[in-house]
């Protein structure tokens, strides 16, 4: 007992001296908080997205002619893919809940007598408003689509009429869906450089190998250099999420534990991604030039600004190794669909097996990196 709480004061100690490190200057700590402010605004007003691959369910209870020539013209646009022909109106949900369609088609029994008989015909779109942009461009493609199917089917009959519903962003604006992922995509940008640099920072002053040579062992060092890196990592995660949630008023669906359980995981595994550049890096200026040579790929394969589905099979495949793709995949499903733990378990996995595999690597090039 008395040798675990001296080993705890040591890591302890380490702790408070690299956070002294990195807030005794006041120009730094402006720098540790005052981006992710900005750059949530920023995010918040300007983000943008663009529609080129939906893959799309259909809950076909008509099976007539017209509903028929309808998903046709669907299938034969190029854009949208059908995935699951559901045979319940029981299965939208979960078709839903679970990612495989951004839209859902549901045409009713009556659909086909309906224009038959020169009436108007519900054709009901559900979509996931959890990617609101790319959900509201897909709504307007099947309405252009149905307008020209009315144009070619008739003259001045009813025809279709498209009853449009949004889950999770019931009237499709893109701040939704950009800002809970902002709450830790913002984060690790800061979060990832302060763990490259802790360590290079110590080698360029000199400092380093006096830390090798104390009763530490790699493991307690490693310690020390992750837990404020986390810490501000979270301080970040909650100034985004405050923003998100005060300042533009998008109600939180999820749980608040749920949610910084999946932050602090995500926090954990881009921690070890940062300390191990920082262990592979001499300088300063290499581990800052290494993190950014990493921080643009981690997040446009991440599902942030474009899904991932839409990428490459190749790199749909990479993405399974960036931290942020997962990380903001929890976030997302906590904050607007109101997931459980049950629900995103399967994202836990990978961060975890990332944490697992960056934390361990990193002491061992504390020890064994060449100084």
């Amino acid at each position: 007992m008395a040798a675990l709480l001296v080993t705890l004061a040591q890591i302890a100690a380490l702790i408070r001296k690299e956070i002294l490190d990195l807030l005794k200057d006041p120009s730094a700590r402006f720098v540790l908080f005052a981006p992710a402010l900005i750059q949530a605004l920023l995010f918040g007003y300007g983000a943008t997205y663009d529609l080129n691959h939906v893959p799309y369910a259909v809950l076909d209870q008509s099976r007539g002619k017209a509903a028929t020539e309808l998903l046709a013209r669907l299938d034969g646009t190029g854009v949208f893919h059908r995935v699951s022909t559901l045979s319940s109106s029981n299965q939208i949900a979960e078709t839903i809940d679970s990612n495989r369609a951004l839209v859902v088609l549901a045409i009713p029994a009556d659909f086909e007598q309906r224009l038959e008989t020169g009436q108007r015909a519900p054709l009901q779109v559900i979509l996931d408003g959890r990617n609101s942009l790319t959900a509201s461009s897909a709504a307007a493609y099947v309405s252009s689509i149905v307008g020209s199917y009315n144009a070619s089917n008739g003259t001045g009959a009813p025809g279709i009429q498209v009853d449009r519903r949004a889950w999770f962003n019931p009237n499709l604006e893109s701040r939704w869906n950009m800002m809970p992922a902002l709450i830790g995509a913002l984060s690790m940008l800061q979060t990832l450089l302060v763990a490259a640099l802790s360590v290079a920072r110590e080698r360029e002053q000199g400092t380093f190998d006096q830390l090798l040579v104390t009763p530490l062992t790699p493991m307690q060092i490693l310690i020390g250099k992750a837990v404020p890196a986390i810490i501000i990592g979270l301080m970040q995660s909650t100034i985004i999420f405050l923003v998100t949630r005060f300042w533009f008023q998008i109600p939180m669906s999820g749980s608040v534990v749920l949610l910084y359980l999946g932050l602090l995981t995500f926090t954990i595994a881009s921690v070890g991604l940062g300390l191990s550049i920082s262990a592979l890096s001499l300088t300063m200026q290499q581990a800052m030039l290494f993190s950014f040579l990493l921080i643009m790929p981690l997040m446009l394969l991440s599902g942030l600004l474009t899904s991932v589905r839409n990428m490459p099979e190749p790199l749909q495949v990479v993405t399974y190794a960036n931290p942020l793709r997962f990380g903001t995949s929890i976030v997302r499903r906590v904050y607007l669909e109101g997931a459980g733990f049950t629900d995103v378990a399967l994202d836990f996995i990978p961060l975890l097996v990332m944490a697992a595999i960056t934390l361990p690597l990193a002491a061992w090039l504390f020890r064994n990196r060449l100084t």
